[in-house]
C-alpha cells in the first residue's frame, strides 16, 4: 500500500460508514444522526477498495459536519463529485422531520404573540439567520438554545412520545 494512501487510511475519524445493502451506504455522523447515500459500491469485489471510499466518506462528513445540516449535505454531495465517490444522492438525515415539527412550532408560538423573527434572535440572543434555520428545520439546534427560545415564548420543553 502507498504510504500516503496508507497514512490517510490511519486518519481517524468520528463518522462511521456501512454498507447496507447492493444499493446503499448508511453513515453516523458525530451526533448520532444516519445518513443513507444511494450508491452501488457494494459490487465492487476488492474489499480494500471498498474500505478506502467508506473511509473517504467518513472523512468527508467529518470534514464537513456542522449543525446546519441543509448546507452539510449540500457540501459533502459537492465533495463527493469533486472525490469521484460512487454516490447517485444522499437524504436529509433521520432527524429532519423532527428538525421541521420543532421549528414550525417554534414559529407559531412566534407568531401566536405576534412577534417579528428579529425581535425573538434579539431576546434569545441568538442570531437571526440562525433562528430562520431552525424554524425552517434546516439547522440542528441542542437543549441550550432550544431552552432559551421557550423561556422567551413563555413555553416549556417536553418529551413526547412519537406518533
Amino acid at each position: 500500500m502507498d504510504k500516503n494512501l496508507k497514512k490517510f487510511m490511519d486518519t481517524p475519524t468520528r463518522s462511521r460508514a456501512q454498507i447496507l445493502d447492493k444499493h446503499f451506504v448508511e453513515v453516523q455522523t458525530p451526533d448520532g444522526e444516519l445518513f443513507k447515500i444511494m450508491s452501488d459500491m457494494a459490487k465492487y469485489e476488492s474489499d480494500e477498495y471498498k474500505a478506502y471510499v467508506l473511509h473517504l466518506i467518513e472523512f468527508i462528513f467529518d470534514r464537513n459536519f456542522s449543525d446546519d445540516k441543509e448546507q452539510m449535505v449540500n457540501r459533502i454531495y459537492r465533495e463527493f463529485i469533486l472525490n469521484a465517490v460512487p454516490s447517485m444522492g444522499m437524504d436529509d438525515g433521520n432527524r429532519q422531520s423532527e428538525r421541521v415539527r420543532i421549528g414550525k412550532r417554534i414559529k407559531e408560538l412566534r407568531e401566536a404573540k405576534k412577534m417579528e423573527a428579529r425581535d425573538l434572535a434579539l431576546l434569545t440572543g441568538i442570531d437571526a439567520a440562525n433562528l430562520s434555520r431552525i424554524e425552517q428545520g434546516k439547522y440542528s439546534t441542542g437543549i441550550d438554545i432550544l431552552s432559551r427560545i421557550a423561556i422567551v415564548l413563555n413555553a416549556h420543553l417536553d418529551l413526547i412520545p412519537n406518533e
